[in-house]
């Protein structure tokens, strides 16, 4: 299991990974979290930005990478 989400299967299909709520926050800046990276060490959740900021350093020590960002666009233009 020591591949990223986006490029194999993703956390939902191994049934290992609840959906992020509102209770949920970025432990970078306490932003609501929609990414959610396990290391070897334990978890990390973000939100979106700072996913994206960490994402090219977390790659190559992530087991797992849950992303919800997409969560994001879904009420827009309602």
């Amino acid at each position: 299991m020591s591949q990223i989400a986006t490029n194999a299967q993703s956390v939902d299909e191994l049934g290992a990974a609840p959906q992020l709520t509102a209770l949920d926050r970025c432990d970078s800046c306490g932003a609501q979290a929609y990414i959610r990276v396990r290391v070897a060490t334990g978890e990390l959740l973000f939100c979106a930005h700072h996913g994206k900021k960490y994402e090219e350093k977390l790659s190559a020590i992530a087991e797992s990478w849950h992303d919800e960002s997409s969560r994001l666009l879904e009420n827009q233009g309602a």
